[in-house]
């Protein structure tokens, strides 16, 4: 049986914003984050913090889409045009129809604007209604409320605690947060939810 994969090119775009592949020349656009936003890789298992760190957190991510194992996007703000940041797909299992959604970063000017819920909306329409998923799970350290709000905001359900899940980045361990939107949950009613919020 052949695994399905994902289009080589996504481009998601709405009035608000426009997610488009993330590239190595993007580094250009997402260094000031690395340099001067440190707060931002509090909980981050890939740091993304200082120059080199940016080009390996980039460069990873692009080699990962090129194995067919993420799908990661830059995001651009159309109301300040401006770039704000970086999400992507990840753990993809098209096969069994379940994908999550993560890696989710902003500046801190593009926080608390309803760009996030732009871009979850784009996101998630994209797998529920153009690949066909059944599930979008959503994780986090569990210690990151700001991250935790989010998902709970845009219609996510929790599933559970992983504990001692993965190492986090001051060397201990992290508790993960699992968080889940099914495809009967997204047409009922977190959609309409989502656009709510965002028209």
């Amino acid at each position: 049986m052949e695994i399905p994969i994902l289009p080589s090119l996504i481009t998601l775009e709405n009035d608000f914003v426009l997610l488009r592949p993330l590239e190595i020349t993007d580094i250009d656009h997402l260094l000031e984050f690395a340099m001067t936003e440190p707060e931002i890789w509090k909980y981050s298992l890939a740091q993304g913090g200082g120059k080199e760190n940016m080009i390996k957190y980039i460069s990873d991510a692009v080699l990962a889409r090129v194995l067919n194992k993420e799908y990661a996007f830059i995001v651009f703000d159309k109301l300040k045009n401006k770039y704000a940041g970086s999400t992507r797909f990840y753990d993809i299992q098209l096969l069994y129809k379940t994908i999550q959604l993560g890696y989710t970063w902003y500046g801190k000017k593009f926080q608390g604007t309803g760009l996030n819920k732009n871009c979850k909306y784009l996101m998630l329409e994209y797998a529920f209604e153009i690949l066909g998923l059944e599930r979008v799970e959503f994780r986090a350290d569990n210690r990151n409320e700001r991250s935790k709000a989010a998902m709970l905001s845009i219609g996510c359900k929790e599933d559970g605690i992983l504990r001692s899940n993965l190492p986090d980045n001051t060397g201990g361990r992290r508790d993960s947060i699992v968080l889940s939107i099914l495809r009967d949950e997204w047409f009922h009613n977190v959609k309409q939810l989502l656009l709510n919020k965002i028209m």
